[in-house]
């Protein structure tokens, strides 16, 4: 059983900086992309950034420049180091594994339980 456990979100006035973590436990082989997802109220949950096995990125519009994803293969980790953070950055912030392959060959998508992050003065 894979699990994702994400931490780091919180309340943080505009310009503030928050990094996010995203950690999978469970008997995985290995990952193929990791990502970050937002979703604000009344909104649709959208893709912030990913990044796939081989280290290539891609943001959202809104957030490039500002928001930097990063993973650690050994700790099963990724990362969403966001500066510069704006009121309309404010959403409850998913973290996503796409195409993870446990030691027993089986391939399944993964969310985290979301985060919240609160952007305001």
């Amino acid at each position: 059983q894979v699990q994702l456990v994400e931490s780091g979100g919180g309340w943080v006035q505009p310009g503030g900086s928050l990094r996010l973590s995203c950690a999978a436990s469970g008997s995985i082989f290995s990952i193929n992309t990791m990502g970050w997802y937002r979703q604000a109220p009344g909104k649709p949950r959208d893709v912030v950034a990913q990044i796939t096995s081989g280290g290539s990125t891609n943001y959202a519009t809104s957030v490039k420049g500002r928001f930097t994803i990063s993973r650690d293969n050994a700790k099963n980790t990724v990362y969403l180091q966001m500066n510069s953070l704006k009121p309309e950055d404010t959403a409850v912030y998913y973290c996503n594994f796409a195409g993870v392959y446990t030691t027993a060959l089986r391939r399944d998508d993964y969310w985290g339980q979301g985060t919240q992050v609160t952007v305001s003065a």
